[in-house]
């Protein structure tokens, strides 16, 4: 049988999962209901982590397929905000990667990697710091 903690896990990668999506979604809430209900906070931040970069490997997967026409017409992300995303892309390059955990600005600049084709390795390597980082960081503050 599955037990209230295992589901808090999933739940947690889902969550974060669905946060690193185009989607609006936060995982915010459910990382502090769960840290609060006495989860493991090493394992939250794993699960949390793991969820949040796969779902910007999603982005960058739907950028690099197919292309601005999805963000704008699929996805319905503001002309404003891939624009704000090709902008600080432009601006810091591969480097921009790193903010991928910024509210608002991130998942687009995830997206906007694809679309450019940045490299993958790359690109996977500063997603899953800024995000780990965010977490822990959250984590840390919350625990």
């Amino acid at each position: 049988m599955i037990s209230f903690v295992t589901l808090g896990y999933v739940g947690m990668f889902l969550a974060a999962f669905l946060a690193a999506t185009i989607l609006p979604f936060s995982s915010e809430i459910v990382l502090v209901t769960l840290l609060s209900n006495g989860l493991t906070p090493f394992l939250l931040l794993t699960s949390a982590s793991i969820g949040n970069v796969l779902g910007a490997l999603l982005n960058y997967l739907l950028g690099f397929r197919y292309g601005k026409h999805l963000a704008s017409k699929w996805l319905r992300i503001s002309d404003t905000s891939f624009s704000k995303a090709e902008h600080y892309f432009a601006r810091w390059g591969k480097w921009s990667l790193l903010l991928c955990w910024v509210p608002v600005i991130g998942d687009p600049i995830t997206l906007v990697a694809g679309v450019l084709r940045s490299n993958f390795w790359f690109f996977l390597l500063c997603v899953a710091v800024g995000k780990t980082a965010r977490y822990a960081a959250l984590v840390y503050f919350l625990s």
